[in-house]
C-alpha cells in the first residue's frame, strides 16, 4: 500500500491548521511539494455574512496555580480554543471555569473548540483540557497567560485542476482545517492528494479538480470570489472526508441523489465488493455539501463517519489505517474510471418527440396486451429508456443509462446514436465509451516516493 498518504497524516496532524495562520500556510507549502496546487487567496472581503478571521498563531499559553503550572496550552493544538483572544491576568477559580472546555464523552481527552473561527466578531479567551483535570482544579486564584500573534487574515484555498479533453469538470473537495486532528479531515486531504497525483500522470476525457477548503467558509469564498473560468465548468462534486478510521464507508447522497458522480461512486463500491452504508443528503455528515448545492452543484460525499474519536485529541495517527485509506483511494480511482470511460449524453430539444413519426423512427414498442402483443421484459426496459430521454435535465453518463435500465451498453449507445443523428442529443466521447479507460485504478500499481 502506498505510504505517502500515511506520511502526510503523520507529518501534519499536530499543526495549527486554523483558518488563517502561519501553520496553515506551512501545511499548504508542504502539500504543494507533492502536488503543484494553485492557491486562491481572499482577504479584506466578506460575503453573505461570512467573515475572514484574523491570522492567528499562539506564542504562549499557560495556567498557573500558586506558581505551579496547571495546564500548558502549547502542549497540543487543541489545548487553547481556536482564535482565543489574548489575555494576561489573575482570575478566581469561578472565573477560570467560565473559560475552560472539556469533552463530556471522556475523562482524559482534549476537545476541539471551533466556534470562534466562524464568529470572529465575538471572541473570548479560553482553554480546552481533560474533564478529569477540570474536575480536580483546587480552589484559589490562577495566573493565566495567552499571548497570540495576529494580523489581517488571508483565507487560502489550494486548487489543483487536471484539464481533460472536455471542460466538463468533476470536483473533489476536502477540508484542510481542524488543527491537531488526523481523520477529520487530514485523511480526506491525503487521499485526495494521492488520487490527483495518479490522475495527473494520465490523459483524461473530462476535467477533474481537487479543492482543499476551510470547512464551509472556504467553499463560500471560493464560489464568491474565485476566477469564473476556474469554477464555472464544475458540473458535479464529491466531498471526501474522514477516510482513515477503522469504521465503515458511508455514501451520502446529493440533495437529489441523482448525480453521475454518485452513480459512479456506488458502482465502484459494488465493483470492488466493499460494504458501505447509504444515507440521504446531510443524513451522515453536514459540511460543505449544502454550500455547493446552493450554488447549483450536486455534491454527494464519502466518509467513514461516525467514529468514536471525533473532534478530540484521540483523533490522531494511531487510529488511522493505511488499509482504510487505500480502500477509499481505490474506490475513488474506480469512480473516475467509470466516469472517464463513459460518453456524456445531453438533450438538445424541449418537450417530447413523436418518436413513431417516420421522420424520427425511434419508437421502442413495449407491445399492446389488448391486441395480443405480449411485450417481454426487455421490450419494457427499452420503452422505459426511450421515455426517460425527454426527461433528462442534465448531462448523463451513457454507462449509467445502460446500467439503470438493465440494457447492454453497446446497444444503448447505438440507440442513442440514432437520436444524435436526428439532432436530438449531443454525445461526448462516444467512440471512447466502450474502450478501456485511460485511468487505471489498483492502488498497488503506483508507488509514491516522498521526500518529506
Amino acid at each position: 500500500m502506498d505510504s505517502c498518504m500515511m506520511k502526510i497524516v503523520e507529518d501534519l496532524t499536530l499543526t495549527n491548521r486554523v483558518f488563517c495562520s502561519k501553520g496553515y500556510d506551512e501545511v499548504i507549502e508542504y502539500l504543494r511539494k507533492l502536488l503543484p496546487f494553485e492557491v486562491n487567496g481572499y482577504e479584506g472581503c466578506s460575503c453573505n455574512g461570512w467573515v475572514i478571521p484574523p491570522s492567528w498563531d499562539l506564542k504562549e499559553a499557560k495556567i498557573f496555580h500558586d506558581g505551579r503550572l496547571v495546564w500548558d496550552g502549547m502542549s497540543h493544538p487543541l489545548a487553547v480554543i481556536a482564535l482565543s483572544s489574548p489575555f494576561r491576568g489573575k482570575v478566581s477559580k469561578a472565573e477560570l471555569l467560565e473559560h475552560l472546555y472539556f469533552d463530556a464523552r471522556y475523562d482524559h481527552v482534549i476537545p476541539y473548540h471551533f466556534r470562534q473561527l466562524y464568529r470572529p466578531w465575538k471572541r473570548s479567551w479560553g482553554f480546552c483540557l481533560p474533564r478529569k483535570l477540570y474536575d480536580s482544579l483546587p480552589e484559589g486564584d490562577y495566573d493565566v497567560v495567552i499571548e497570540t500573534i495576529e494580523s489581517s487574515g488571508c483565507l487560502k484555498v489550494p486548487e489543483f485542476t487536471i484539464q481533460g479533453r472536455s471542460d466538463l469538470c468533476f470536483a473533489f473537495v476536502a477540508h484542510l482545517d481542524h488543527p491537531g486532528m488526523a481523520n477529520d479531515d487530514l485523511c480526506g486531504c491525503a487521499v485526495g492528494v494521492e488520487l490527483f497525483r495518479r490522475l495527473s500522470r494520465m490523459k483524461t476525457n473530462y476535467s477533474y479538480k481537487l479543492l482543499l477548503v476551510q470547512e464551509m467558509t472556504g467553499s463560500e469564498f471560493y464560489w464568491n470570489f474565485s476566477n469564473p473560468k476556474n469554477k464555472n465548468k464544475i458540473f458535479e462534486g464529491l466531498f471526501i472526508e474522514m477516510l482513515g478510521s477503522k469504521t465503515g464507508l458511508v455514501y451520502q447522497q446529493s440533495q437529489l441523489g441523482a448525480s453521475n458522480i454518485e452513480w459512479a461512486l456506488t458502482k465502484a463500491l459494488e465493483d470492488l465488493k466493499l460494504p458501505f452504508r447509504k444515507e440521504p443528503f446531510r443524513g451522515a455528515v453536514c459540511n460543505d455539501e449544502n454550500i455547493w448545492e446552493a450554488y447549483g452543484v450536486p455534491m454527494a460525499s464519502i466518509s467513514r463517519f461516525p467514529y468514536p474519536e471525533y473532534h478530540c485529541d484521540l483523533d490522531n495517527p494511531s487510529i488511522i489505517s493505511q488499509e482504510m485509506m487505500g480502500e477509499a483511494l481505490d474506490t475513488l480511482l474506480r469512480t473516475v474510471t467509470l466516469l472517464d470511460s463513459s460518453a456524456m449524453v445531453s438533450k438538445r430539444f424541449k418537450g417530447t418527440i413523436c418518436l413513431s413519426n417516420p421522420d424520427y423512427n425511434l419508437y421502442m414498442d413495449p407491445g399492446q396486451p389488448a391486441y395480443g402483443e405480449e411485450g417481454d421484459e426487455n421490450a419494457t426496459r427499452w420503452n422505459k429508456l426511450m421515455e426517460a430521454i425527454p426527461l433528462l435535465s442534465a448531462p448523463v453518463c451513457g454507462k449509467r443509462l445502460a446500467s439503470e435500465f438493465g440494457l447492454p451498453e453497446k446497444s444503448v449507445m447505438d440507440y442513442l446514436a440514432r437520436w444524435k443523428e436526428k439532432g436530438l442529443l449531443d454525445i461526448s466521447f462516444m467512440d471512447d465509451s466502450l474502450s478501456n479507460s485511460c485511468v487505471d485504478h489498483p492502488s498497488e500499481t503506483h508507488k509514491c516516493k516522498c521526500s518529506h
